[in-house]
């Protein structure tokens, strides 16, 4: 199966309204699985950040096992659910594997995940020099990993948990 590679793009400001759109979808697809609010995240929702022009959804459920029954809707409505991370989120790509557009993570809302993943992109958004570390620092992984997008995501985390330490 062929994967998705590591490819950044430089910001564009259609993301904001791309997530908007996204976030209209689900709403008339899934509503009824929502508990607290949908937020954009990762680096598309950050202004002038470089990115994987992937637009990440974080979706507040209620719970993992109240949502269960959300998975065979989305899969119905062309997201393709892989059970990544299964014990603390339900997660989606859209439209495949190989070409993604979309990222959907049913995540309890105001759990510590939720929390965290609000807090990193609000650092972000807040402050330019660690942003600008971020940026390099995904730069720097994007060259050394671009067909390796599982250790892209986790060499970035040392970073993530020192900024969310430091907060």
């Amino acid at each position: 199966m062929k994967r998705s590679l590591v490819i950044l793009e430089e910001y564009d400001a259609s993301w904001p309204l791309k997530f908007e759109q996204e976030k209209d979808h689900l709403l008339a697809i899934a509503k009824q699985w929502q508990h607290g609010s949908i937020e954009h995240i990762g680096s598309t929702a950050v202004p002038g950040m470089v990115a994987k022009p992937v637009i990440d959804v974080m979706f507040g459920v209620k719970s993992l096992k109240e949502s269960k029954p959300a998975i065979n809707v989305l899969v119905e409505y062309g997201y393709e659910y892989w059970p990544y991370k299964a014990e603390v989120m339900h997660w989606f790509c859209k439209p495949s594997d190989a070409f993604r557009t979309h990222h959907l993570h049913l995540i309890p809302f105001e759990s510590p995940l939720w929390k965290e993943r609000i807090k990193f992109r609000d650092l972000l958004c807040s402050n330019e020099k660690l942003a600008n570390q971020y940026a390099n620092l995904k730069r720097e992984l994007a060259a050394s990993y671009k067909e390796d997008r599982e250790m892209y995501t986790e060499k970035k985390w040392p970073f993530i948990h020192q900024a969310l330490l430091d907060a």
